[in-house]
């Protein structure tokens, strides 16, 4: 009887050891919640592309200690309510691009028209000094932490008529715009009527003419199906969009300095992995293009100056107006130091 009651004593403490242990594991966990708003389609989407290589390189490299829960296509709100929840420690990271600027106002800097000639440049500003400095101004003023910086890419003009070659083939030209000042000073400077439309209602738009022409990265050009009605596409590349990889203050101070190396390295991973992917979606969009029948212009060196010499003047001289100027003549320093390096 004696040996019995020993043996079930013993199970009985080992079954409660292993239960506590459970326990200690599954509070041990650490959930980080990503939230963006754009398509989950990985054929299409660089943010779903950008979240699923975060997730894979955390569940990879932490050993289970972290788990990545991805919710796309705006499930947790668009990208105004997921910044803000990042902000308020809601949710521990997100990825939002074009509204940064309502939280941070300086993140209007790389919106310079015509700044980056190429990916390249753009990859050695953002991945270099100035983009370490951009992002350690974004923490002071706004407290989260920007992990890297992706991409939403080059923007293009397309039309339905007018195959836009110069700024005086904007002359004119109803071209629906972002309804954002830097947007509309840049196209006034252009010579076009900037036309502020919601995108749902874009397509109507240019198919009834009630604008002439837009602006988009070539992979939304195709995804909207622009191309049944727009038959005219110029390369110019006259902004360069990014992508910000968000992250709480209060996430980021909770975790052990081995995870959050973990979590920083892996974000570096998704960034190049979107970058790859957006240019891969650029590529086979122009070809897209070309098949269903769009002509596709690349400006020359002289025509390319003309576009800059128009619009960047305006949109610099309203930028030092909003942001600290030194940080405008220090992207400029940073681009023509990547080009001469080059």
């Amino acid at each position: 009887m004696k040996t019995s009651y020993r043996f079930l004593t013993t199970l009985a403490a080992a079954a409660s050891l292993c239960c506590a242990g459970q326990v200690a594991l599954a509070q041990s966990k650490v959930v980080l919640k990503l939230a963006h708003s754009d398509s989950v389609d990985l054929s299409s989407s660089r943010k779903a592309v950008m979240a699923e290589a975060f997730a894979n390189e955390i569940k990879a490299k932490s050993g289970g200690r972290i788990e990545v829960q991805v919710f796309g296509a705006g499930a947790l709100g668009g990208e105004p309510d997921l910044v803000e929840s990042v902000k308020n420690g809601f949710i521990q990271a997100g990825l939002a691009s074009g509204v940064m600027a309502n939280f941070f106002p300086s993140a209007m800097v790389t919106d310079i028209p015509y700044l980056f000639p190429n990916d390249d440049i753009a990859d050695k500003v953002m991945d270099g000094p100035f983009g370490q400095k951009l992002a350690a101004d974004f923490h002071t003023a706004t407290g989260m932490h920007n992990l890297c910086f992706g991409e939403v890419g080059f923007r293009h003009f397309s039309t339905g008529k007018t195959q836009i070659r110069s700024p005086k083939d904007l002359v004119g030209l109803k071209i629906r715009v972002q309804e954002t000042p830097l947007y509309v000073t840049q196209m006034k400077a252009l010579g076009a009527q900037p036309t502020p439309i919601a995108f749902p209602e874009l397509y109507t738009a240019l198919q009834t003419g009630v604008v002439d022409g837009q602006e988009n990265p070539v992979p939304t050009i195709v995804f909207a199906k622009l191309y049944e009605v727009q038959k005219n596409v110029t390369l110019d590349g006259h902004n360069y969009g990014i992508d910000w990889f968000v992250l709480s203050d209060k996430f980021y101070k909770s975790l052990p300095a081995d995870l959050l190396k973990i979590v920083t390295d892996a974000a570096q991973v998704a960034c190049t992995a979107e970058r790859k992917a957006n240019r891969l979606f650029t590529a086979s969009g122009n070809k897209t293009l070309t098949e269903k029948g769009v002509s596709i212009y690349t400006p020359n060196a002289a025509e390319m100056a003309q576009f800059r010499a128009a619009a960047q003047p305006p949109v610099i001289e309203f930028l030092r107006t909003k942001i600290d100027p030194k940080l405008i003549d220090g992207i400029q320093a940073a681009v023509k130091d990547a080009e001469g390096k080059k």
